[in-house]
């Protein structure tokens, strides 16, 4: 049966409103993937959608009906507002609502919980990495990566301490990389975010959501290669889950 469905969030940043209106439009590959917007109202938007609204740096609406290879929703729409906050950075406001068709409490918790993280790595990208080009590689596990403990196997892969809390720093084995120190910016039941001077590195439990464990880095060291990260992390995760 079809159901709408609102995620709404309110944040600040230290940034400026136009730095997170470059972040949200063209600068989508250093926190999310990279996605293209035609710069004005009625423009193309990723998924075939389209800029309902385009008045930068404060308005982006992009809605998207019937998207190709999206089975389980006929209507998606993201609506930000960017105001300036006194004396200084950008108060924000995201809102993701739509249609979802089938599967309607899995795929709106997933959601629920995957814009968490989402506008965390945005938040850390203008933090630490504002107005920086990143090469963007993801991948996912295996099948065996969809068991119910996935994720735990992962972060003992990387070499987590049992007791690390986000904002500690650690030491971990990075694919293609190894021993490396880093912030662990993130960490829950669903997701593990790791940033280094250089990275960030994004894991999702998608195995709590019916699919597997993903990979997501965002480099921003010049001549990064996407496909030797894509490579470089795709073994890792075939090697943890064998």
């Amino acid at each position: 049966m079809s159901k709408e469905f609102e995620i709404v969030r309110e944040f600040e940043v230290d940034a400026t409103p136009a730095q997170v209106w470059d972040a949200i439009t063209t600068g989508t590959g250093g926190w999310l993937w990279p996605m293209e917007y035609e710069p004005k109202e009625g423009g193309a938007a990723p998924f075939g959608g389209v800029l309902v609204a385009w008045d930068p740096p404060h308005r982006l609406i992009a809605r998207t009906e019937d998207a190709d290879g999206v089975p389980v929703q006929t209507l998606n729409q993201l609506d930000h507002l960017i105001e300036p906050r006194e004396g200084g950075g950008s108060w924000v406001r995201y809102v993701h609502s739509g249609i979802l068709v089938e599967d309607w409490d899995n795929q709106y918790d997933g959601a629920d919980k995957h814009t968490d993280f989402y506008l965390h790595t945005l938040r850390q990208y203008l933090t630490h990495f504002t107005g920086r080009t990143a090469t963007f590689a993801t991948t996912d596990g295996p099948e065996a990566s969809g068991a119910p403990d996935a994720l735990e196997t992962a972060a003992r892969a990387l070499g987590l301490p049992a007791g690390a809390r986000a904002g500690d720093t650690v030491r971990v084995d990075l694919a293609g990389t190894g021993p490396t120190e880093a912030v662990l910016d993130f960490r829950n039941a669903y997701f593990i975010g790791l940033r280094t001077d250089r990275a960030m590195y994004r894991f999702f439990g998608r195995n709590h959501f019916g699919a597997t464990v993903g990979v997501s880095v965002h480099d921003f060291a010049p001549g990064a290669d996407a496909e030797r990260i894509g490579a470089d992390w795709s073994g890792w995760l075939t090697g943890v889950y064998a």
